[in-house]
């Protein structure tokens, strides 16, 4: 049931305390004062301190163990001891080969052949559906499926594509074709996943044919860093490429030209380009064939006629209409004319019905179709329109090849016209020529039978209220009463009364004795609920689920800025979820940085969306591009994807903000300040060269991978060298930048996954209270995904957060082994061996749809995180106490269904192996 501007999680956490407040999405304070009541961690605080005891180090907890393992004896094989650090700690396994990056042939090869159905032309069934309006919080993009009961076609894949599927029961495995309208974030933005996801499916994987116009080809160049092959061969663009040759000028006309991409028993599917008309002077364009296979064509560079570069008709800009043409519809056959014709019943007249022509059995005449059938009815017509801009809209009216689907300026239709049954638009001003109804999700227009032709609204979801929401949870579970005026508790301080002991004593839950063994952290002394909030907006792995989003954390300093850790699909559409349109909107704006653990699609393909929205959202202002963190292979990507539209970024190596590289610089910054003067500046070149070449450079390697270390090769991988020489100048971008949002440090450390797979901690600067003391800055470490390690566990030493990732439930060391991923207790003990102070655990296996399996007998310092949990750091202390509440909301959640155990597997493997 949509809820505009609330998401399921979101939900499901104010549903804990319906008596306290309205619905309403929480803002950013430097656009307004907090709301103290936006989200369960906001209004939660507590001031009790609590006793002075140390925490456990090393739990060995005796879990009787699922069997759930899905490895094979081989498999098992592949895996080696952790190295340990000088503190004792336990042997940890880890894939050597995953995380080396040699493990792809490991895997069952798979042909990911295209799906051929038997197509039914006579009895089939067939709709258009609106999967996506991109109303509402705007969180997925608009998206049509063309029904057949044999065949499926998607039109635009945007972000958040997959999950509405997903939650809609909309079966992927049945799409054949895609189309694109336009090659860009917004309707391109779902398709990386989207083709992991069919990959992974079945024994053999699926493949799915891939339509757009000649831009396209830029983008399949981008996602080969991530995306097999394999999976990206039935890609096809048409139309014209963007050229420098000035001597073939083709007409504009032959943009309008329509290129026919399908045409079978069931439909005929026809391409218009649309180019924006005010790009007349545009590049020239030459002509070619107008069917390509996108990767086997060169680059073409983008030069105006006088051979400068940066064009005024920029990949992106032009846009398709597809023309979908069903059959005509056959008239009736009338037996009686047949026999009054002389024919017998039988074959004869299956003939005629097919349009053939035959003998009469009793006259010496030929019978002819047209004498025995009733008029055929025109098939259905379907035009789907993609205007972003008013430019494009001034070029559709005058796209000739469109004239014979027009009404005379009378209303009248011309005596070759063809009826169009429903034209579906991405843009608002269409509307405004003709009668027009409002998109909704799931909406239907029903094209065959004949006889059902129109609108169908019974799929809609039905909207409900908060209330509404509300009563059918009190109904559901009766004892929420009690336990949301036990939480309402958590934050009056020194209120907590006999009253709150006469609630517990209703036994909705027992308190564990533990929850107050922690002392309050320095950090804390004095804090203030505007210093940081952290928004899990994606807590779920390998793909989008209906109720976990995948990787991507919100940290929001309010008046300072914010940051992004990780920004998997669906970022930005959270981001509305939390914040609505237009908060999500400012929160884009204030972005300081964007850190990226590693290359696998569930943890950056939300980054092109986020990137793009600022641009536009930044164009009229100055303003520096934002700084992009990430692992080598996510530069190539990024380089590969800017010749399609330009992201207004620069990027950062993560290799150059380790804690050694971070030294070497200020080292050496420190000593060119006693050499250097305002009369002789710093040369960027020698000195970068210095700090990463030089004998100083030598130790900037982590200690994990040093040399003579079993792990050394993972850091040791060849491939294209960073550019040192831009390292120093993006470094001081990267200091100011954390400067300005009241941070001392962010530092990525390497850890054990995948080559060039990273954690990141992010350190606070100092601050002073009113009496002049000194405050120790906070420290917030995430992990990434990673087996436990020993530079995970010395970076997150003293947290204050550590967010760690607990894809497998305990009784599943095997399959975390083998991925290198932790499991849930696994992540609880690297947070007690580094003594963090409170531990959040995401990134659950999709396995796990609403609440993860785990042992609640050490969760003394632990919290399950949520998609849009929002964690006020001022909440801290009363962390914990939240999670006997969440079992209690999803106490008829906590058996996993096994059934899905293997396809999430399989999926995962793909996701996360290539």
């Amino acid at each position: 049931m949509p809820l505009p501007q609330v998401s399921s999680l979101n939900l499901n956490l104010r549903l804990l305390f319906p008596l306290l407040s309205p619905f309403k999405p929480s803002s950013l304070s430097y656009l307004k004062p907090i709301n103290h009541s936006s989200s369960l961690f906001t209004i939660l605080a507590s001031s009790k301190r609590h006793r002075n005891i140390p925490p456990p180090h090393h739990l060995k907890p005796n879990l009787a163990r699922r069997n759930t393992s899905t490895l094979s004896s081989s498999d098992q094989q592949k895996v080696a001891p952790m190295e340990t650090t000088t503190e004792p700690q336990p042997s940890v396994g880890f894939n050597k080969r995953r995380a080396e990056g040699r493990d792809k042939s490991d895997k069952p090869h798979k042909n990911l052949q295209l799906k051929v159905r038997k197509l039914n032309p006579v009895n089939t069934i067939s709709y258009v559906q609106i999967l996506g309006t991109g109303m509402d919080t705007q969180d997925t993009s608009p998206s049509v499926m063309l029904f057949f009961d044999k065949q499926r076609f998607i039109f635009n894949a945007g972000e958040g594509l997959q999950r509405f599927c997903t939650e809609h029961k909309i079966k992927l495995s049945k799409i054949d074709h895609i189309f694109l309208s336009r090659v860009c974030s917004e309707t391109a933005g779902g398709l990386p996943g989207l083709l992991l996801t069919l990959a992974g499916m079945g024994d053999e994987g699926m493949s799915v044919n891939v339509w757009g116009p000649s831009d396209l080809k830029y983008l399949v160049d981008a996602m080969k860093s991530f995306i097999p092959n394999a999976a990206m061969v039935h890609t096809r663009s048409f139309g014209p490429m963007l050229s420098s040759d000035t001597a073939s000028m083709p007409d504009s006309s032959q943009f309008q030209e329509p290129i026919v991409l399908i045409d079978d028993e069931v439909v005929k599917i026809s391409a218009i380009l649309l180019r924006p008309s005010c790009l007349d002077r545009s590049p020239h364009l030459n002509e070619e064939p107008v069917m390509q296979n996108p990767s086997e064509r060169g680059l073409d560079e983008r030069m105006d006629p006088n051979g400068k570069t940066g064009s005024i008709m920029k990949p992106g800009d032009m846009s398709v209409i597809y023309v979908c043409e069903l059959p005509e519809i056959k008239g009736k056959f009338d037996p009686a004319k047949a026999v009054s014709l002389g024919l017998k019943p039988g074959p004869k007249y299956r003939e005629l019905q097919l349009g053939n022509s035959v003998k009469s059995d009793r006259q010496n005449i030929t019978v002819h179709p047209s004498d025995v059938m009733g008029p055929s009815v025109p098939g259905p017509i379907v035009l789907l329109v993609d205007c972003p801009t008013e430019s494009h809209l001034q070029e559709l009216l005058c796209v000739q090849s469109l004239s014979s689907y027009y009404v005379d300026a009378l209303g009248n239709l011309p005596e070759s016209a063809k009826t169009v049954n429903l034209v579906s638009s991405d843009q608002g001003p269409v509307s405004k020529l003709c009668e027009s109804i409002a998109a909704k999700n799931l909406l239907k227009f029903t094209l065959r039978p004949y006889a059902h032709l129109g609108l169908d609204r019974s799929g809609i979801p039905n909207s409900a209220t908060p209330t509404e929401i509300i009563d059918e949870l009190v109904t559901e579970i009766p004892e929420i009463v009690d336990a949301a005026q036990c939480v309402s508790q958590f934050w009056h301080g020194s209120r907590e009364t006999e009253e709150t002991t006469s609630l517990q004593d209703s036994k909705v839950f027992v308190e564990e004795p533990w929850l107050n063994e922690n002392s309050l952290p320095g950090c804390l002394e004095n804090i203030r609920r505007d210093d940081l909030e952290i928004v899990l907006l994606g807590t779920g792995s390998s793909q989008p689920s209906k109720y976990r989003n995948v990787s991507s954390i919100f940290i929001n300093l309010f008046a300072k800025g914010s940051l992004l850790l990780d920004c998997g699909e669906g970022t930005l559409g959270q981001l509305k979820r939390r914040y609505g349109v237009e908060g999500a909107d400012d929160a884009v704006r204030h972005l300081r940085c964007i850190w990226i653990s590693h290359i696998h699609a569930d943890h950056h393909t939300g980054l092109a969306r986020i990137l793009a929205l600022r641009r536009d959202l930044l164009q009229a202002v100055p303003h520096e591009p934002l700084l992009v963190v990430g692992p080598r292979q996510l530069k190539r990507y990024l380089d590969a994807y800017q010749r399609l539209e330009d992201l207004d970024m620069q990027f950062l190596d993560c290799k150059h903000t380790t804690a050694a590289s971070l030294d070497a610089f200020e080292g050496f910054i420190e000593s060119n300040k006693d050499h250097s003067s305002p009369e002789s500046p710093i040369n960027v070149e020698d000195t970068t060269n210095k700090i990463l070449d030089g004998p100083t450079g030598q130790n900037i390697d982590c200690t994990l991978f040093a040399r003579g270390s079993q792990m050394q090769s993972y850091w040791k991988r060849p491939g294209s060298p960073v550019d040192n020489r831009m390292a120093f100048p993006i470094l001081k971008t990267l200091k100011k930048a954390l400067s300005e949002a009241g941070l001392e440090a962010l530092v990525s450390f390497p850890v054990v996954h995948c080559p060039q797979a990273f954690g990141v901690a992010l350190k606070a600067a100092e601050r002073i209270n009113s009496v002049g003391k000194v405050i120790p800055g906070w420290k917030i470490v995430y992990s990434g995904d990673t087996r436990p390690c020993p530079e995970l566990i010395e970076a997150s030493h003293g947290a204050t957060v550590l967010i760690h990732e607990a894809t497998f439930e305990d009784g599943m060391v095997d399959e975390a082994i083998a991925r290198n991923h932790s499991t849930t207790m696994e992540a609880i003990e690297v947070g007690d061996s580094a003594g963090a102070y409170r531990i959040i655990l995401t990134h659950f296996s999709q396995r796990y749809p609403k609440i993860p399996i785990f042992d609640e007998t050490h969760m003394h310092k632990t919290c399950i995180a949520f998609d849009m949990m929002s964690v006020n750091i001022a909440d801290l202390p009363v962390l914990p106490k939240v999670l006997p509440y969440l079992k209690l909301l999803f106490k008829n959640e906590m058996i996993v269904d096994e059934s899905d155990d293997i396809v999430d597997d399989a999926v995962e493997a793909v996701h996360v192996g290539s």
